[in-house]
């Protein structure tokens, strides 16, 4: 008997391991315990009191443009900081103000103004902002960089290569991470990785805490994409180190507890200590996304309608335009509107991915010999995104093409931790 049993436990054990092995454990709250826990946020405070010191010396010297750009600089920080949207408005109606003052004539207050528009996602204002800046000639590498940036952002990828090359210079930090952001949209996940850890070492050589932040966290969502949830999790970890209100990196963290380790609760945790200090409307979004995952149908239904309430505010523009047309979309009711919004979306920015919003919209229409062709004409071979290639997969199965719904479908359930688990399922059944 005594025999028989230590086999049995012998048995279990390894069913245990051979389980651990496949859901490998790898976060672990005593690594970010520290950094949920709500602290004052000492920067914060100093670029609140740094926004103070310039909007007086505004009040005593209204017409001294330079004070303008050095407010706006201070409110662009809060808006990062905190995800205020109304800091990133009072920072435009500084940056306007300081390019009025100067004509817009100045190279840098018009690239100031251009990366505000950028985080606005108003790309094509941002692009007449820096040809014309391009034409002034002052700074014209820094202007250079952020042409490729938008025409990237915009789907001018020839242009956006015309000035990849021309920016070009080897172990260059401002190049690798271009030349990194390009082999991604190319489809080549391990250059991108590759440009990006070279990109790594020269930010960790110059030790500058911001740079080393920035270079982690792309590399953690990198990492994550090539299914190295370790490297991700440990990049996440090494910005808190620098900036332990990163908030970006905490929600990193968070998917990685739900997506990768399914643990719903310890991620909504998590969620809900970043949104006491950072709010943005796709946090809402996520944590639905999770109670769905949870069953928790009352407090999907309560985050869907805060996403809702908080996406009212006219400050914040299109920015939340894809969210709002696969909400729509995927509602009988409101197809309509989300073939509104498609459009608008195509028509700010007209990439492969607005396309594939307005064939995903028409596809849950019903009109899916429509959705095939636009996909055909403006989505397919043009982008490796996950969620547009699912998209893809469903029009595919529904136009009987199942041969390559199927080959994609197994491209998909390689991505199943960048899609979520509810996703598992949906692929499953293609």
């Amino acid at each position: 008997m005594k025999t028989t049993s230590q086999l049995t436990f012998i048995v279990l054990l390894l069913l245990l391991v051979s389980c651990n092995e496949n859901t490998k454990k790898i976060t672990d709250t005593n690594d970010y315990v520290a950094y949920l826990e709500a602290s004052e946020n000492e920067v914060l405070q100093l670029v609140k009191e740094d926004f103070n010191f310039w909007e007086k010396k505004l009040e005593k010297e209204p017409n001294q443009f330079p004070y303008l750009a050095k407010a706006a600089a201070s409110q662009s920080q809060i808006f990062n900081k905190t995800g205020n949207i109304e800091a990133l408005i009072k920072a435009e109606t500084y940056l306007v103000k300081a390019n009025k003052a100067t004509n817009y004539n100045n190279a840098g207050y018009l690239r100031a103004l251009s990366r505000n528009y950028i985080a606005q996602h108003r790309f094509k204002e941002a692009l007449l902002l820096l040809i014309k800046a391009e034409g002034n000639g002052e700074g014209l590498k820094g202007t250079q960089k952020m042409l490729f940036d938008v025409h990237l952002e915009l789907g001018n990828y020839d242009a956006a290569k015309k000035y990849l090359d021309a920016i070009k210079k080897n172990n260059d930090f401002d190049y690798l991470i271009r030349l990194s952001k390009w082999s991604d949209h190319r489809g080549n996940l391990d250059a991108a990785i590759k440009y990006m850890e070279q990109a790594k070492a020269i930010a960790e050589s110059a030790n500058l805490a911001s740079t080393k932040q920035w270079v982690y966290t792309n590399l953690a969502d990198y990492y994550g994409h090539a299914g190295r949830i370790e490297a991700s999790y440990n990049h996440y970890l090494k910005a808190l180190e620098l900036d332990p209100n990163d908030a970006y990196a905490k929600k990193g963290i968070a998917w990685i507890v739900y997506s990768y380790e399914k643990n719903a609760d310890e991620a909504l945790r998590i969620l809900n200590e970043i949104t006491k200090t950072y709010n943005a409307p796709d946090y809402h979004l996520l944590k639905a996304e999770i109670a769905e995952f949870n069953g928790d149908t009352a407090l999907k239904e309560e985050q869907l309608k805060q996403y809702a309430a908080a996406v009212k505010n006219s400050f914040y523009g299109d920015m939340y335009n894809k969210y709002n047309v696969l909400l729509h979309a995927e509602n009988e009711k409101e197809t309509a509107k989300a073939l509104e919004i498609a459009y608008v979306e195509i028509k700010n920015r007209p990439t492969p991915q607005s396309y594939d919003l307005l064939a995903w919209t028409l596809y849950n229409h019903g009109e899916v010999k429509q959705a095939l062709k636009v996909a055909e004409a403006h989505v397919i071979g043009k982008t490796s995104e996950p969620d547009v290639l699912f998209h893809v997969a469903k029009i595919y199965k529904a136009n009987r093409e199942l041969e390559k719904a199927n080959a994609i479908k197994k491209e998909l359930l390689e991505s199943v931790f960048e899609l979520g688990p509810i996703m598992e399922n949906e692929i499953k059944n293609i």
